[in-house]
């Protein structure tokens, strides 16, 4: 990692603006309004409220994310699967925990960007002419809505470099703007100010009727602090830290300065309008309900990304099944897969339909996070003991004050779980997937069956020297999951030399092996018999993409080089023009037999293992290769032999 990485430059502090505060910096569009409701306005509530979000943002946002779990970076990248990747050794059952985090943060995906441009949107119904053309949750700014979100779903395929270069820029007129705004009206009211006193959260919470549920709504202040951490690998911790000052002292400005408003308000209830807007003069609504639209796309633009990389993290940690992905341009990390943006899309309008205003939403949003930062929480614990070797009393501490605030957010969350009942299929599918992925490979791994590789190789260097056998190919690769150097798995050797023998000139074994820094991309050599059988073992971060085909004839190239691997056409006008000769993969694709007598619970995970297989990439796409000089061998799996057969010979009678 680049040692300058993590300092801040001007340059960084605005793309930081761009990339990470979307769904956090958003969040004034919705909270207050949320917060207020239907009740009657007093100081009690408005004061109290503000102190919660406050609180909120320094506890929660500040402490845990900006000062503490920023520093749990994996060589540069942040996220839970980067966080998982620095502790799995030492706990196996962490897995647990990464991919809940991981199916929740995917949750968020589809609610977020439906809010944050409804919220926006719906703004246009303060704008005197437009009050009776549009209103939450009428056709045509449900139709508005739809569009925007679903061309943004469309332009993803495209990549964001053209329209990312602006984000940072937008981003800052958002909250120079949030500041203003909130400046003007806390002018008018400074007494507001008064509500940083823990002491008014304390009597909402304790005193005020129902108050401790009303934590649901506060908690939306803080919705997008995930984020600060998953995309640490975009901008580094120094362009997050710094840049979250001026973020944070906006977002308050604005909080406060709605507050004001909602103190000076005579009408005891809100009664439809959005505090955020109310604090807009009248002639800047038109342009700060267009800033709002291009932050919450922004916002939304930036989950999905988000997402992209989180199952792209997940299929190298083998939480995932192969799926088709795609490189729209060539900024590093930016990535595209066509079936995560179809169902967020999908997911998307499918909420926008149901919920058909922002107000619906809020009483749905949320849920989800306050599982993921639980989870962050646990990860954390074990960072701080295994990594960081803290004392136990301090670490704790540390644990005990976030659960406390976390627990009371995910049990004022609860309530919500009516509200939004389908959200919970769309998590357990995902955590489904991620577990039965993982479950699924460590049974498979319990009975592979692998050789020592010494035993066979008399018998693989007489078979490529055999003239008698026709050449299947020059270079044979089969793609081993064996750790071992010394050993290769019982069904290749069976591949090569029981039916039609597979002669070549050399024959390798190539092992990838996903390390824990996310950008590695190195290779290593053994030459088991020098010329005629060689391992390769590719040690790629969990951000790289597998592309074996190009890799591995940029490994041969390396060989012939360096003189370590002789191949020459057998016609001599050809030599010049094929100097590393033809390469054959051969990809052992497996399926579950029936010839398996497993317990009923793994039976159920390898067939709904197979069954997402089966509608996922292929082995040998997933792993890069090209379909032209790829072999698929197919071989049942049997995992749990069937161990007594009860079967009775009938003599036949003459």
């Amino acid at each position: 990692m680049n040692k300058n990485f993590n300092k801040a430059t001007a340059a960084g502090l605005i793309v930081a603006l761009g990339i990470i505060y979307g769904d956090i910096g958003t969040s004034p569009l919705y909270v207050m309004s949320s917060i207020i409701g239907k009740r009657e306005i007093s100081e009690h509530l408005v004061y109290g409220g503000i102190s919660c979000v406050f609180w909120t943002l320094t506890l929660q946002t500040t402490f845990k994310y900006i000062i503490l779990t920023l520093q749990a970076d994996n060589r540069g990248e942040g996220g839970i699967f980067s966080l998982f990747a620095l502790l799995r050794r030492y706990r196996r059952w962490l897995y647990i925990p990464a991919i809940i985090g991981a199916g929740t943060l995917l949750a968020d995906g589809i609610i977020t960007p439906p809010i944050s441009v409804a919220s926006a949107i719906e703004g246009l119904s303060g704008v005197h002419g437009l009050e009776h053309l549009i209103a939450p949750g009428n056709m045509l700014t449900v139709g508005i809505i739809v569009t925007i979100i679903s061309l943004l779903f469309f332009f993803q395929q495209f990549g964001t470099n053209l329209i990312g270069s602006s984000f940072g820029p937008i981003m800052l007129l958002w909250f120079v703007m949030l500041a203003v705004l909130g400046v003007n009206s806390i002018a008018i009211y400074p007494s507001i100010l008064k509500a940083v006193s823990p002491v008014y959260a304390y009597e909402l919470l304790a005193k005020y009727p129902g108050g401790f549920w009303l934590l649901g709504s506060v908690f939306l202040c803080t919705t997008g602090a995930e984020a600060l951490y998953s995309d640490l690998g975009h901008c580094g911790r120094g362009n997050i830290r710094i840049s979250w000052i001026f973020v944070k002292t906006a977002l308050l400005f604005n909080y406060f300065g709605q507050g004001a408003w909602l103190m000076m308000r005579k009408d005891g209830h809100l009664n439809g309008l959005n505090p955020f807007y109310e604090i807009m003069p009248q002639w800047f609504l038109i342009i700060g309900i267009f800033i709002a639209t291009a932050a919450a796309i922004i916002a939304s633009q930036a989950l999905i990304s988000g997402s992209f990389t989180l199952i792209s993290e997940a299929m190298r940690l083998n939480f995932w099944s192969k799926v088709r992905v795609k490189f729209p341009t060539v900024v590093r990390g930016q990535i595209y897969i066509p079936s995560i943006n179809f169902i967020l899309w999908f997911g998307c309008i499918a909420v926008m339909l149901y919920f058909r205003e922002s107000s619906k939403m809020e009483a749905a949003y949320g849920f989800s996070i306050t599982i993921a930062m639980l989870m962050t929480t646990i990860l954390m614990f074990y960072f701080m003991k295994f990594v960081r070797k803290w004392h136990i009393a301090l670490i704790s501490l540390i644990l005990a004050v976030f659960l406390t605030v976390e627990i009371s957010f995910f049990v004022a969350n609860i309530a919500k779980i009516k509200q939004r009942w389908m959200f919970l299929f769309f998590e357990f599918g995902i955590i489904a997937v991620m577990y039965v992925m993982y479950r699924a490979r460590k049974i498979k791994n319990r009975y592979v069956e692998f050789v020592r590789l010494e035993h066979y190789l008399p018998m693989l260097k007489e078979l490529s020297n055999d003239t008698t056998v026709p050449k299947y190919a020059t270079h044979l690769v089969y793609l081993t999951s064996a750790d071992n150097p010394k050993e290769v798995e019982h069904k290749i050797i069976y591949s090569i030399l029981s039916g039609k023998p597979k002669r070549a000139d050399i024959y390798w074994f190539v092992h990838v092996h996903t390390v824990d820094d996310p950008y590695t991309s190195e290779y290593k050599v053994t030459e088991i018999i020098p010329n005629d059988i060689i391992r390769v073992e590719f040690l790629l971060g969990f951000r790289v993409q597998p592309r074996i085909n190009l890799l591995f004839r940029k490994v041969v190239e390396d060989l012939v080089k360096e003189g370590k691997v002789h191949v020459e056409s057998k016609y001599e006008r050809l030599q010049h023009l094929n100097p590393v000769g033809d390469i054959q993969f051969v990809v052992m694709e497996k399926f579950l037999s029936e010839d398996n007598e497993l317990p009923f619970f793994e039976r159920l995970v390898m067939k709904f293992h197979f069954w997402i297989k089966g509608h996922s990439l292929s082995e040998a796409k997933g792993f890069g290769l090209d379909q032209s000089n790829v072999d698929i061998e197919k071989f049942p799996l049997v995992v749990a032999p069937v161990a007594n057969i009860s079967l009775k010979q009938v003599k036949v009678s003459r």
